[in-house]
């Protein structure tokens, strides 16, 4: 895992010899609150210190790291929000989307930004915050789609070799409907498999892989129209949060308050997250809500 500090808009990188380096991360260590377990005084804490640390998966446009500098919609939204809190700066620690929650179980990090689906099973482990994205799920595939994949059921009726990233909400659809799916660690090795033939078609959020798409010209992909997965009948509407303890309740009930006053503002709300192909069509909708998505509804 890699560890990123942004303060503000901007990260700060220094070259110093390795001894004053290992002091400065004791310094982090000891400032930050990853290893405090009176969550009764986290947010507290978190506001003395001036730090919170998040996880993130290295996800575009959700949160990712570019030319060195922690980026995304999610890590502007929280640079918006926990800066509301009192809480300046936010150290990054980049894991495989997989270990976000298991490493948040941890206390490797106070809260995972990864514009993460919010699911039933998720729910049982640890608490999300409100909805800050609507989302869908789209197909990348060598260009001109040679088998002509449109959706979920369209990969199971043609047997194509599908890649979906580990943890995300895409393997869990392909395990529903008993479809064979490659493991890949990023997007990065999803759109690889794909290019190398390794698989017919890796699947992801709508918005992920056009993003993905538009900033590799050469790559020999193209990316099919969204779709709301169907699962036994039932479709998926996705939404995305940021993720906390269980027990971490007063963080998140400030973090949800300082959300509302975004996601109520549509122009605000695109301020911050427009710049990362984010529109309206993404914004909450106010009617599906954390705790429907947590009990399976819609």
């Amino acid at each position: 895992m890699t560890r990123t500090l942004f303060r503000g808009t901007s990260v700060q990188r220094s070259s110093i010899a390795l001894a004053a380096t290992a002091l400065f991360v004791g310094s982090i260590t000891a400032c930050t609150s990853t290893n405090n377990s009176d969550t009764a005084d986290h947010l507290q804490s978190l506001r003395d210190a001036g730090t919170i640390t998040v996880g993130f998966a290295g996800e575009a446009p959700y949160s990712f790291e570019e030319n060195g500098q922690l980026t995304g919609a999610t890590v502007a939204l929280h640079r918006e929000i926990f800066s509301q809190l009192g809480i300046e700066t936010v150290e990054g620690v980049n894991a495989d989307f997989g270990s976000l929650i298991p490493g948040l179980q941890a206390n490797r990090f106070d809260a995972v930004s990864a514009g993460m689906s919010i699911l039933p099973k998720r729910c049982e482990q640890a608490a999300f915050g409100d909805p800050e994205f609507n989302y869908t799920t789209a197909l990348m595939v060598p260009s001109g789609n040679p088998k002509n994949l449109t959706d979920m059921e369209s990969i199971a009726a043609s047997g194509a070799k599908l890649a979906t990233m580990t943890g995300a909400v895409e393997s869990d659809y392909a395990d529903q409907l008993a479809i064979p799916a490659v493991q890949v660690a990023s997007p990065q090795d999803g759109m690889d498999a794909v290019t190398s033939g390794r698989a017919d078609v890796f699947a992801l959020t709508a918005i992920s892989l056009n993003w993905m798409k538009n900033n590799n010209p050469g790559a020999d992909v193209d990316v099919t129209d969204s779709f709301v997965a169907v699962i036994n009948g039932i479709p998926q509407v996705g939404a995305g949060a940021t993720v906390f303890r269980t027990d971490d309740t007063e963080l998140l009930n400030a973090y949800n308050e300082e959300l509302a006053k975004i996601t109520s503002d549509p122009q605000k709300y695109l301020e911050i997250v427009g710049p990362f192909g984010f529109t309206e069509n993404e914004l909450p909708d106010p009617a599906l809500t954390t705790e429907k998505l947590c009990t399976g509804g819609a």
